[in-house]
């Protein structure tokens, strides 16, 4: 069937790849299947309802969960139908947010999963102008619940009247307004139609690795991403298309038992993820003692020596893979193909220490305004540093300043009532402004070097690139976080936040005592010394000018939770910069 609406996806995995387990979430310690045909039923169900309800088109419902479960995906397909505009939430954002975005989006109803979040829109629904209803996904006393929807729509004899609207709706018809997660200034409403996330899920398709049977598709994917998210929406919907099976994680905390249960064959991560998952191979390796930590610091020395993919070429590869890899990918369930990371740059060792272990990573880049996919690496063109090709149906160029440009039917139209930054946005031959700064080389792989707005000068009037130099200096397994600064100094500095974890089991190696608290291991000399010896390799692969010659260590783990991070775990430098704002004046002498 020819699909050119989002919500055609479905229908056509019904048609090709039916399955029993179309979506999947995990209830009271259970994964709950629901079938191809069963969550189109559910979707049209839910379409009805919201007719009943007396929404109509081009009324918007704004939907926030503390975790992606099957209701997201009935919500987004229904809506869809009758040609409702979502509007996701991050379950972080904080309450102004919230407000600023229901009210500049003129959201009419507003689906939360739990009673956490309940009471966190409660605290400002009566300051919303246009909100008239919350509903729940969790039974929760006094609140009404998404299913009053499901029985409102129960009667199919309103289908109809669902089909006729589905009907006249086109590829250029608003789909969704996702609100920017910046660390600066009010959110910004991206407005993306069905053929931008459409046009951006079937070029994306082509980079997919497919193993096994071609004929049924019979391959599971596990998301944990949050599917607020540009990217992990775009590939939710991308999947669907390539019939693959859905499965959504319960908790980043719960990956691990999610994997071993599901063994899924795909997964999206976030460079942040895939340093966590190290630091705790690292660990146990480390920690295993004996023969068992020599064999793993062998195997990992053996991989560490080379400088792109080769997979197993020779007997010791082989030998490593059988006694430490293999039990790498058997913790990941046994099935992954690959996994695909985006949203922020990820280091050049960690990506081939994974690559060489079999665990096959592809590295895109992309924006929530390009729906997201600019460029990806593929099995068949892939390169180690790089964010892989152009999709065919996009068109890129290299600005003078080397900002990244782009154009094509993924891009967005601009911003919700913000006529100003729209026009910013876009360069007077329609090239939509990325921010980024990249190279693309002879081969046609796009590199991205650094955030047009990130970087900065010193007083010398030298540029620094901070990401490259925070990618560089986390290959420390003693640093968490770090944050280049020094905008208009002498000199660059940091602020780092150390692995907390991993000092204390170093310092228990070497039997140093480095204190119980962060308060007290930030200060420790014997950790400030050994960081600064990381950091010092570091600079010799930096120039004299982009050096860290100091740094301070801070007492905080950077998380969501605090406002230091993003949902998807970059840095919110605007934010950690004033919160250490003393830290900072005292590296530099004030």
């Amino acid at each position: 069937m020819l699909v050119t609406r989002l919500f055609d996806i479905a229908a056509r995995a019904n048609e090709k790849f039916p399955k029993d387990d179309f979506m999947c979430t995990k209830y009271n310690g259970e994964w709950e299947k629901t079938s191809t045909s069963r969550f189109i039923s559910l979707s049209n169900t839910f379409a009805r309802g919201l007719l009943k309800l007396g929404l109509k088109p081009f009324d918007r419902v704004a939907v926030i969960t503390s975790a992606t479960r099957t209701e997201w995906a009935v919500i987004d397909r229904g809506s869809q139908l009758v040609g409702i505009t979502t509007v996701p939430i991050y379950p972080s954002s904080p309450e102004k947010d919230y407000q600023y975005i229901f009210d500049d989006a003129e959201v009419k109803y507003c689906f939360v999963s739990d009673l956490a979040l309940l009471d966190k829109v409660k605290t400002i629904d009566d300051k919303c102008h246009t909100l008239e209803g919350i509903f729940s996904f969790d039974e929760i006393p006094g609140c009404a619940n998404w299913k009053e929807i499901l029985d409102l729509g129960k009667d199919d004899i309103t289908q109809s009247e669902v089909d006729e609207l589905s009907n006249g709706i086109k590829p250029d018809d608003l789909a969704t307004i996702i609100y920017t997660s910046g660390t600066t200034g009010k959110p910004k409403g991206v407005l993306l139609t069905h053929q931008n996330i459409l046009s951006n899920a079937l070029a994306s398709t082509s980079r997919i690795p497919l193993t096994g049977d071609p004929v049924t598709h019979n391959f599971k994917v596990l998301s944990f991403l949050p599917i607020c998210h540009i990217f992990e929406r775009m590939l939710f919907y991308m999947f669907q298309y390539a019939g693959f099976s859905v499965y959504f994680a319960e908790s980043i905390d719960k990956m691990g038992e999610n994997m071993k249960e599901v063994k899924p064959h795909y997964m999206s991560v976030v460079p942040r993820l895939l340093e966590k998952v190290y630091d705790k191979i690292y660990d146990t390796g480390s920690s295993a003692g004996g023969l068992k930590s020599k064999i793993f610091h062998w195997a990992l020395e053996n991989i560490e020596k080379k400088k792109t993919y080769t997979g197993p070429t020779g007997l010791k590869d082989r030998i490593a893979d059988k006694l430490v890899f293999s039990k790498w990918r058997d913790a990941m369930g046994g099935n992954i193909i690959t996994l695909v990371s985006g949203s922020a740059p990820l280091s050049n060792r960690l990506n081939l220490i994974f690559q060489n272990a079999g665990i096959r990573i592809l590295e895109g880049y992309g924006l929530t305004e390009t729906s997201p996919v600019i460029s990806v690496n593929s099995f068949e063109h892939f390169k180690i540093g790089s964010v892989g090709t152009i999709l065919d149906n996009l068109e890129v160029k290299i600005a003078d300043d080397g900002e990244i440009l782009v154009k094509g039917p993924s891009v967005t139209s601009g911003y919700l009532n913000n006529d100003e930054a729209t026009k910013e946005a876009f360069t007077t031959d329609g090239f939509f402004r990325t921010g980024d700064i990249g190279v693309i080389d002879k081969d046609g792989f796009l590199f991205i070097t650094d955030r047009k707005k990130e970087m900065f000068k010193t007083s010398g009037g030298k540029y620094i690139a901070p990401q490259t130099i925070e990618n560089l200096a986390k290959a420390s397994k003693f640093i968490e976080q770090i944050m280049v600064v020094g905008e208009n100094e002498k000199m660059p500095t940091a602020l780092i936040q150390p692995d907390f974890n991993f000092a204390k089991n170093w310092a228990a190696r070497k039997n140093l005592t480095i204190g119980n608290t962060p308060e007290e291991i930030v200060k420790n000399k014997e950790l400030i010394s050994r960081i600064e010896k990381d950091l010092e390799r570091v600079n010799t692969n930096l120039g004299k000018w982009e050096q860290i010659k100091k740094f301070t260590l801070t007492p905080d783990v950077w998380s969501i939770d605090n406002g230091l991070l993003t949902p998807t775990l970059k840095l919110k430098r605007k934010i950690i910069k004033e919160k250490y704002k003393d830290l900072y004046e005292e590296m530099y002498g004030r």
